[in-house]
């Protein structure tokens, strides 16, 4: 029989299987409150139970529900007195003789914890006796947009904006309700809707022409614990209010953000706070006129500070006008170089938003030393869910991996960055991987990202099979057959993806501008800062002491580590070192040869992927199938050009064979 699988629904399926005896559990059910804030939790649930399991809710009183909901101040009681207790939107949940207790910290940890059991339960994973308690790792679990007021969205591969068309607001409030409960069924407390790029138009969403309909937007999600953030134009004092500058130390200026930051809280009383990209990639910021970020920051922050609300100050600043001849820029030296000074400067409703690499969310490239060397200061680590660099949602790329090797990072200043959540690192921030896409991300299985994220921001301590199982069984019901399969083709496709594209750290082989598919020197002679300098000889940058200096940014072991070719991680050894096409790997094998191998592999696991794929077909539903089939088909072109493509433009430079003999063109 046919898998059933609703594209929307994501892993929020309908019908999941359930005894008798528990549905009637869930089927009565009681409210400990008579708190008209807690009334949306409760209708929550009803929806869920009926959604997913196919049963109706009757509301009892205390002593026959099979269900008890409230919040720790009502439902004490019900719990045991054994010290357990969840923390700021924890939640708990209690299953003891047929009666199971959630228990939320506050509203919002009740909403989870909600989720949380419908969702266990779907999995099968609620058993008798059954006793959890959890409290999320970092405070600010954000998910940025890149959408324009256009309809457009930067970096978007599922369709245009759900939020915007045509330079106004236009969205489906429905669409906008289901997208919100998406959110929160996996722990997302904070979004921004637009661009970090802000253009003309969406620069006045902080003004009176926008702020109706922004109110609009934050009224959807604020039932789900889901506050907004705004990116905003550090140049708004000039391009909204007519003034002469925006210098952050210029009085009026001040007074102008103080002025429009009180009128954005009576519009939004609940707004989180802003998002700004400053003095990056052409945009405006504190540099041109002389100032520093802590200056910019800290006004935006002193203006936000009476509403409790934050500013996330990003740190992705480079010279993006770097000459190629000049070897000693290294633009992953640039966030160090522009924020560790600073360290100790920012006032504490700032945090700064750091991409996990120094680069720009590569396939492969080290974790930013800012982990660990600002002590001072609270940060926030940014992945990109949206995949830009990693197949843009037409090749399968779960991303579980990559972020894991982020958060097991040790830093040595001391611990991993998994262990700064909570105290150094107080948010995560990911990229928005959605649009109007039927399935939301325009590949059925990036599902996975958007999920794994929400999951990772809550509990870092996941691994990527854990999530992924979870998530399999969700959106794909019981069949031991689908999900174990579906499982191993999400576990498979980052390597494969790694395999084909990017050797040993090498970055930026992509198309300039749309970053899709194999241009070995598309970025070679730029003002981006992205070289290989690949010659007939040898490959790499040197990143060392002796070369740029980048590897000196990071604690003395891990400097050591890198800077040692013995010691190097060897998917990290060109991104450290340059080095001649023979020197030898661990395994024996010449770096030229794991360039060719990893081509040839990554492209064969494209391939095994795709036919065990096509096992499935007449075990899902002919939507689903054919949807990820035709994934496949770009999947298998884009690896086999990747294969090709690097291969022949190595081969073409050493003039070295494949020692296996298998076809390169000449």
């Amino acid at each position: 029989m046919k898998q059933s699988y609703a594209l929307y629904d994501t892993w929020l399926q309908r019908g999941y299987t359930l005894s008798e005896s528990m549905k009637t559990v869930l089927s009565q059910a009681v409210l400990l409150s008579e708190d008209q804030q807690l009334e949306f939790c409760m209708k929550e649930y009803i929806r869920g139970v009926r959604r997913m399991f196919g049963a109706e809710v009757q509301q009892v009183p205390k002593e026959q529900a099979g269900v008890l909901l409230g919040t720790l101040e009502q439902a004490a009681k019900c719990l045991p007195q054994d010290g357990k207790t969840p923390g700021a939107e924890g939640f708990r949940i209690y299953e003891n003789g047929g009666h199971i207790a959630v228990v939320g910290a506050d509203r919002s940890g009740l909403l989870y914890g909600i989720y949380r059991l419908l969702m266990l339960l779907a999995q099968g994973k609620l058993p008798e006796n059954a006793d959890i308690c959890e409290t999320p790792a970092v405070q600010v679990r954000a998910l940025n947009h890149w959408d324009n007021m256009s309809g457009q969205i930067e970096r978007g591969y599922a369709g245009e904006s759900i939020f915007f068309k045509d330079e106004d607001f236009c969205f489906e409030e429905q669409r906008v309700v289901d997208y919100a409960r998406m959110l929160a069924s996996v722990g997302i407390n904070t979004l921004t809707i637009n661009n970090v790029n802000v253009h003309q138009t969406e620069t006045f969403l902080i003004s009176e022409r926008f702020l109706p309909k922004l109110a609009r937007i934050a009224d959807l999600f604020r039932p789900f614990g889901i506050r907004l953030l705004v990116s905003i134009n550090f140049a708004s004092p000039m391009r909204i209010g007519g003034l002469a500058t925006s210098d952050p130390l210029d009085e009026g200026v001040q007074h102008w953000w103080e002025r429009q930051t009180e009128l954005i809280y009576r519009w939004i009383p609940d707004l989180c706070g802003f998002l700004v990209k400053a003095d990056s990639e052409h945009e405006p910021g504190p540099y041109q006129y002389g100032r520093n970020h802590a200056d910019g920051a800290n006004m935006l922050a002193r203006a936000l500070k009476p509403y409790g609300g934050i500013v996330m100050w990003r740190c992705f600043v480079y010279d993006c006008a770097q000459d190629w001849r000049n070897q000693k820029i290294d633009r992953p030296r640039a966030a160090y170089d522009n924020f560790v000074p600073l360290d100790g400067q920012f006032a504490d409703n700032v945090i700064l938003q750091v991409k996990n690499g120094p680069y720009d969310f590569q396939v492969r490239e080290p974790v930013t030393p800012l982990f660990g060397a600002m002590k001072q200061t609270h940060l926030a680590l940014e992945v990109q869910v949206t995949q830009e660099y990693t197949g843009q949602q037409r090749d399968l790329c779960s991303l579980l991996p990559l972020w894991q090797d982020v958060l097991q990072f040790d830093t040595k200043r001391p611990g991993t960055v998994a262990d700064m959540f909570g105290s150094q690192i107080t948010a995560m921030a990911g990229v928005a991987n959605i649009g109007k896409s039927e399935c939301w991300t325009g590949h059925p299985l990036a599902q996975v990202n958007l999920y794994g994220f929400g999951r990772l921001s809550w509990n870092p301590a996941l691994t990527p099979e854990e999530i992924t199982d979870e998530y399999v069984k969700l959106a794909f019901g019981s069949d031991p057959e689908v999900t174990g399969k579906i499982a191993d083709i999400l576990q498979r496709s980052y390597p494969a993806y790694e395999d084909y594209t990017s050797p040993l750290g090498l970055c930026w082989m992509v198309n300039p501008g749309y970053h899709y598919g194999p241009n070995v020197e598309g970025y070679e002679y730029t003002r981006w800062g992205t070289y290989l300098r690949a010659t007939c000889r040898e490959v790499g940058i040197d990143r060392t002491a002796a070369g740029t200096g980048y590897t000196t940014q990071y604690a003395p072991e891990n400097d050591t580590l890198f800077s040692n070719t013995d010691t190097c991680p060897e998917k990290l050894l060109l991104f450290f070192h340059r080095l001649p096409y023979s020197y030898k790997l661990h395994d024996g094998r010449t770096i030229l040869q794991y360039i060719y191998d990893t081509r040839f592999h990554g492209e064969e696991e494209a391939e095994a992927m795709a036919a065990e794929w096509d096992t499935l077909k007449d075990k899902i539903a002919p939507s689903l199938y054919e949807a990820v089939a035709e994934r496949f088909g770009m999947q298998l072109e884009n690896a086999r050009e990747w294969r090709d493509v690097v291969n022949t433009y190595f081969y073409r430079h050493t003039g070295i064979a494949d020692e296996k003999g298998r076809k390169i063109y000449k």
